[in-house]
């Protein structure tokens, strides 16, 4: 199934994944930040539903130039510095032993496209990886086509979004960020000479599509407000001057993204809001590029579109919550009566992508909450599960770039062995594993367990965590307990090994994954029950969640630890209102937390698109829903666990003036003396620091965070004892 690329709330590249001693005593060298409540700077925000005082509101700034924002700012991040300062030795551990874990001169497996085999590799030492190529074979000459790390010479943040190459491999396109924003330039590079053309395009989406005559270039421009994908251009290369208007979206509640099919017949644009969804075809040889409704969007009404041997290959909930597959011809797929069913529907099973080959059909379908693979051919027969032995994982569809191509790789995850990546043929059923992610050091895999079990919610729901702890320091009732979890947009937490995250595992935490509603792990009813009027479930599983876990022995009732990002950083922040004493430490990474001020102010990037997901609170009932659980809103005066906050100043998709302005009210109001931090990334946005070594200082400072709590100081300390 082609994939758009639609950059949504992404998890930020950071999120997670002792003794219970008194720590040390903290270093005063910064003084603790107390932002003003002025009088002049009181904002008042304005809803149908009444007027509300948010005495912190200056601190939003969106131009990111206030003299008086950016030095509240770091001064919060010297705060955070000086407290965590007796833990400095610590931290670098972490970080030394967790980069240790990459393999310094790692590659991805090489792809075949168009007559050459594409892969990444990185360089000894270096932060980014290199893309490169050969013809034919891979024992052919290597041509290296980009150097991440000359790209991002002399720039904080540096992330490739995405790269294409012309039809006829002579150009390569890419669209770059060098902010963090998420507002990508476009470049082109002439591969024959390695000089860069002259074209630049600023302000689009990560995605690009050549068109067949290798003259020109499809993006998507961004709203310079809203950051809302709004309109696909067509740069010519080589001219100046606006670029031709191919399609504008007028409805602001929709993403937008475009692609080619895999077949090469067709060029997409698709459209889609929370529960709505439209694509748009073209023929790729029709050079006026007329984009026609596959199907014109309906209310309640998702699919994806491709196509195979003429006609469109459908992705579809209509008539079907965990959604079917079915086929239409290309003249009247506008009608659904002409469409025909190829997967029928099923309660137990959701179909989460399709992708297509010439003479075979591979499935990706969620069922009793973990991620299979189901592979069959065009007429139905020779159907085959792809699964795995382990208690809790994920295989999951990469595909091919090839239409016309036997084999169809997958990834296989599991919360105890590294990734592996397989080539199945889908003629004969031969598997080749192409690489198992390296984890140098002294890593094996037989030291850790993973379990896949139930834990009751109150309304009697099973919500499914997954859990992996190693074998030697699992005491049951004393161990440090980490819960992670999301819980929003239909989006699944998958297990994975986690380089990272094995520097707490091997000083005896237990880490869980809250599969709560929300989420989608256990079909669309999962999404349905966890969002809107029924958000608090979502709140709700993830309280009942850590407290079965600690009731079965998993983790020490005084040493249980709670992470989010994003919306999971929402999570957390709303538990951390409704049951405070429930854990020692909460991490929100780049928090979505005041989320009625938000979903007013159309203004702020994805508040018109989600208003499916959160709702409107415009409207009196929504307004209320809302309000009972926003963070920001509910911070009281009560004792809070310790937090550590963390933000990216050019975040785009949660901006930074959230997390600051709930940990300036966590200040005023709270009535303990645990830690409160905030760690506002200067220059990077949503995902953390860029680099593939960066990220992990942002890691380090988390883990180092919850040792503290736990009064750990020396690097070489367990949380647990060592068993036999």
């Amino acid at each position: 199934m082609l994939r758009l690329i639609v950059l949504l709330a992404c998890l930020p590249v950071s999120l997670l994944a002792g003794c219970a001693s008194a720590p040390p005593a903290q270093t005063e060298a910064a003084a603790k930040p107390m932002p003003p409540i002025a009088e002049r700077r009181k904002h008042i925000v304005r809803s149908p539903q009444g007027d509300r005082v948010d005495p912190y509101y200056w601190l939003r700034d969106d131009e990111r130039q206030d003299p008086d924002v950016l030095a509240y700012l770091e001064a919060e991040n010297a705060y955070t510095e000086a407290k965590l300062a007796p833990y400095a030795k610590l931290r670098e551990t972490l970080y030394e032993e967790i980069v240790a874990r990459l393999k310094s001169d790692d590659a991805s497996p090489p792809t075949y496209d168009n007559g050459y085999w594409y892969y990444t590799r990185f360089e000894t030492g270096r932060d980014y990886p290199i893309v490169a190529r050969r013809k034919g074979s891979m024992d052919a000459p290597e041509e290296i086509l980009l150097d991440q790390n000359n790209r991002a010479e002399g720039h904080d943040f540096y992330r490739l979004g995405d790269y294409e190459i012309s039809p006829d491999n002579r150009l390569m396109a890419v669209a770059e960020d060098t902010v963090g924003r998420r507002q990508y330039s476009l470049r082109v590079k002439n591969l024959e000479t390695g000089e860069w053309l002259d074209d630049a395009v600023e302000n689009l989406n990560a995605n690009l599509v050549w068109t067949p005559d290798n003259a020109s270039v499809l993006y998507v421009e961004k709203d310079p407000t809203t950051l809302l994908g709004k309109r696909v251009r067509q740069h010519r290369l080589g001219e100046t001057g606006e670029d031709r208007l191919i399609y504008e979206e007028p409805d602001d509640a929709f993403y937008m993204g475009i692609g080619r099919g895999k077949s090469g017949e067709f060029l997409y644009v698709g459209l889609y809001s929370t529960e709505q969804t439209e694509y748009r075809f073209a023929r790729a040889d029709d050079a006026s590029l007329n984009f026609q409704p596959v199907l014109p969007r309906e209310e309640q009404h998702e699919y994806e579109v491709t196509d195979h041997n003429g006609r469109f290959v459908i992705l579809t909930n209509w008539q079907a919550r965990n959604f079917r597959v079915m086929t239409a011809p290309v003249a009247t797929s506008a009608d659904k009566s002409t469409w025909q069913p190829l997967i029928a529907a099923s309660d137990d099973v959701l179909i989460e992508s399709v992708e297509v080959f010439k003479h075979h059909l591979a499935i990706n379908e969620r069922r009793d909450g973990l991620r299979k693979i189901r592979v069959m051919d065009w007429a139905g027969d020779n159907s085959l599960v792809i699964d795995a032995d382990e208690p809790t994982y994920a295989a999951s569809l990469i595909g091919s770039a090839e239409y016309d191509w036997p084999w169809m790789r997958y990834d296989l995850d599991t919360l105890t062995n590294p990734t592996t990546t397989i080539d199945y043929n889908l003629v004969t059923g031969e598997k080749r594993v192409l690489k198992v992610q390296p984890v140098e050091g002294d890593f094996d895999p037989d030291a850790y367990t993973s379990e896949y079990i139930r834990a009751n919610a109150r309304d009697g729901t099973q919500v499914p965590v997954s859990i992996v702890y190693r074998k030697n320091l699992r005491q049951p009732g004393k161990n440090p307990l980490l819960v992670y979890g999301y819980g929003s947009y239909g989006y699944s937490m998958d297990p994975y090994l986690s380089v990272s995250r094995l520097s707490l595992l091997d000083r005896g935490f237990v880490f869980a994954i809250a599969h709560i509603r929300g989420g989608q792990e256990m079909g669309r009813h999962w999404y349905d029950h966890g969002k809107l009027q029924h958000k608090i479930n979502t709140f709700n599983d993830f309280i009942d969640v850590t407290e079965h876990l600690v009731a079965e022995g998993y983790g020490a009732s005084d040493k249980v630890f709670a992470a989010g990002g994003s919306a999971g950083g929402l999570l957390v922040g709303a538990v951390a209102n409704m049951r405070p004493a429930l854990y020692r430490g909460i991490i929100a990474s780049v928090p979505f937390v005041d989320v009625v001020t938000t979903m007013l102010d159309e203004s702020i990037p994805l508040t018109t698109n989600e208003f499916d997901e959160w709702g409107n609170p415009k409207e009196p009932q929504a307004y209320e829903t809302m309000l009972a659980y926003s963070p920001y809103d509910n911070v009281a005066e009560q004792d809070y666990p310790a937090m550590l906050i963390t933000g990216g100043l050019w975040d785009s998709q949660v901006q930074y003036f959230e997390p600051a302005k709930w940990v300036a009210r966590l200040r005023h109001r709270k009535t303990d003396d645990n830690m409160l931090l905030l760690h506002m990334n200067m220059d990077a946005g949503h995902g953390g620091k860029s680099g593939r070594y960066r990220r992990y200082e942002e890691v380090a400072l988390e883990y180092s965070f919850m040792l503290a709590q736990l009064g750990i100081q020396d690097p070489d300390a367990k949380a647990v004892e060592v068993t036999p």
